[in-house]
């Protein structure tokens, strides 16, 4: 049954039935439920009295409640929530205060009233209002079924997390033991501003990116992990804990920031969850708990919240990060800085018409329709899902490079490649719709990840969204540099003894337990350009033997008929050594 557009229980509807159909005054009525309850101000006017009244006496209407989900709106089970903050009192933490930033429809409020008894003061925070009632409905519901169990004051605020003063709060909570708890949205700012939600922090640069990495999408930022550190920051001087259902780049983020950021948080832990089984999503999240009021520590233990086994800690390690700690100190001696750059692929956001393929030697885009061009601007392309095998020269895509450098004039192509441009120009309306700002006041057909890198014709590349642990050796296609694509790093060669001798280096078994070390699988990116850039090949080289690398060069000589030696290794040796102290040669540009 629903009233407000909140379900509640025939329990509450038949209390509401015998106890206050006869109550017209908003002071009884609020007395009657906070003397039940321990919620103040049950109805903030008489005017929710009465149509609560009306719609009690009447058949109930059922309203579909809209879909939340949309605002990453997954609401915790009343068994997980349980479980929680069962979880928790067994640790012998019994809060005094509780504190729920999101509450929902208030599981986690409901659940700590079963869980710990010496409560006395619950605050609960919510924007979307019938959440509110039901919230309300649920804690009237639990009373009616336990009328004995200790009654905290409550109060649910119907508010904007991000407006809510919890500056204020802290002042006031401050000697008491304190219990943060809940599960705040699984949802990002570009998501919720997608969705014209008004539910957002003030506009600003919340991880402090440089103008293109904000442009680009580092920017970006979980509106959990927004919330979670403003409550690090009202609440740095209180006792007490934190313990929060969130996604697991949320954690990870949150101890990366902590050199930096000093927050006052210690016992640091993470619980996995199963998401699937709990929400019905395809999210890895976890249970983030952490002492307040602590002197900040820089490691996070990792446990199984089902059986909690401890598998692994990640965090730092004097100034490195790590995903594993106790691996880490194993490898940790090629972690420095890598003497070549890598690179991102060609980013163009435009594949219907950028994107080729060849069929019965004629080429065709990705809308379906024949493409003359000439071919001095189509380049093989690679992408993530190519980055099979060890060694690849040949590409079942094509791409259209129409700048060598970014922001490159692009009038040269008209005068040039008539065709090329004829055939641009026609789908002019596709390029402008790019949504990025990055190609706005640029050139037409721009491109970005492009550069005198891009064309070295011998590359080792990596994708950055797969979790496997494999480096590629891509070769010249038509006598021509393969392209990769903005989801592939790369570092480029121009002789391809070099490149056999970096590749072996990268796919050594040391190398895979190192990056193993220091990668997170469950991120969005496994690999990125500041984790690879970690990789120092001259350590490397200290770790893998000489017959080792023999062995291997051998090996890809049979298997791809190279015909390769170590005649260049010496000098290959020489390109990775520093010519003095911060300054290295950047032969791998």
């Amino acid at each position: 049954m629903k009233i407000f557009e909140a379900d509640f229980s025939l329990l509450v509807a038949d209390f509401f039935a015998n106890k206050l159909l006869n109550i017209s005054v908003l002071e009884s009525a609020n007395e009657l439920l906070q003397f039940t309850t321990g919620i103040k101000s049950f109805f903030s006017d008489e005017a929710e009295l009465k149509e609560l009244e009306e719609k009690l006496s009447v058949s109930l209407s059922v309203i579909k409640e809209p879909d939340r989900e949309e605002y990453g709106d997954f609401q915790t089970n009343s068994m997980l929530a349980n479980k929680v903050t069962n979880r928790i009192h067994e640790q012998g933490i019994n809060p005094e205060i509780i504190i729920e930033p999101t509450c929902g429809k208030g599981n986690f409020i409901v659940a700590s009233l079963n869980n710990f008894s010496g409560i006395k003061q619950i605050i609960g925070i919510e924007i979307y209002k019938p959440y509110v009632w039901e919230t309300k409905f649920n804690i009237l519901d639990f009373f009616i079924k336990n009328p004995k169990c200790n009654k905290p004051t409550i109060e649910i605020f119907h508010y904007n997390v991000f407006n809510f003063d919890f500056k204020t709060l802290s002042n006031i909570v401050i000697n008491n033991n304190l219990l943060i708890i809940g599960n705040p949205p699984w949802v990002t700012n570009s998501q919720l501003g997608s969705l014209n939600s008004k539910n957002l922090p003030k506009k600003s640069n919340f991880k402090k990116q440089n103008g293109l990495d904000a442009m680009t999408g580092k920017g970006n930022f979980d509106i959990a992990e927004y919330i979670t550190l403003s409550l690090f920051d009202a609440f740095e001087n209180t006792n007490g804990y934190l313990a929060l259902l969130v996604k697991n780049s949320v954690v990870k983020n949150i101890v990366f920031n902590q050199k930096a950021k000093q927050y006052r948080i210690g016992s640091i832990e993470k619980h996995c969850i199963d998401s699937k089984k709990e929400f019905n999503v395809s999210v890895e999240s976890s249970l983030l708990f952490c002492k307040l009021n602590s002197s900040p520590e820089f490691e996070c233990r990792e446990y199984d919240f089902y059986n909690e086994e401890t598998s692994l800690s990640f965090g730092w390690v004097d100034n490195k990060f790590v995903s594993n700690t106790a691996n880490y100190l194993h490898t940790q001696s090629i972690d420095g800085t890598c003497p070549f750059e890598w690179r991102q692929g060609i980013k163009h956001d435009c594949s219907a018409v950028m994107e080729l393929e060849k069929a019965n030697g004629h080429y065709m885009n990705n809308l379906k329709e024949n493409v003359v061009i000439e071919d001095e601007l189509v380049f093989g392309l690679l992408k993530s899902s190519d980055l099979k095998n060890t060694v690849i020269n040949e590409t079942r895509k094509y791409i259209i490079v129409t700048q060598s450098k970014v922001g490159q004039e692009t009038n040269y192509i008209k005068h040039q490649f008539p065709a090329t441009y004829k055939y641009l120009y026609e789908h002019l309306s596709v390029f402008q719709s790019r949504k990025s700002s990055i190609y706005k006041g640029k050139p037409l057909f721009s491109l970005f990840g492009i550069g005198d890198y891009s064309f070295k014709p011998y590359k080792v590349a990596i994708s950055g969204l797969y979790k496997t642990f494999h480096f590629t050796l891509v070769l010249p296609q038509n006598n021509k540099p393969v392209m990769l694509d903005d989801t592939c790093y790369f570092i480029g060669f121009e002789n391809i003894e070099y490149a056999v001798y970096a590749i072996i280096l990268l796919n050594s078994p040391h190398t895979e337990d190192f990056l193993r070390s220091i990668t997170f699988p469950d991120a969005k990116r496994v690999f990125t350009k500041d984790i690879l850039m970690r990789i120092n090949l001259l350590k490397l080289t200290s770790n893998c033997s000489k017959q080792y690398i023999e062995e291997q060069l051998k090996y890809m000589n049979d298997k791809y008929s190279l015909n390769l030696d170590l005649k260049l290794w010496d000098n290959f040796i020489k390109e990775l050594t520093p010519i003095k102290e911060n300054q290295m040669t950047l032969f791998g540009h």
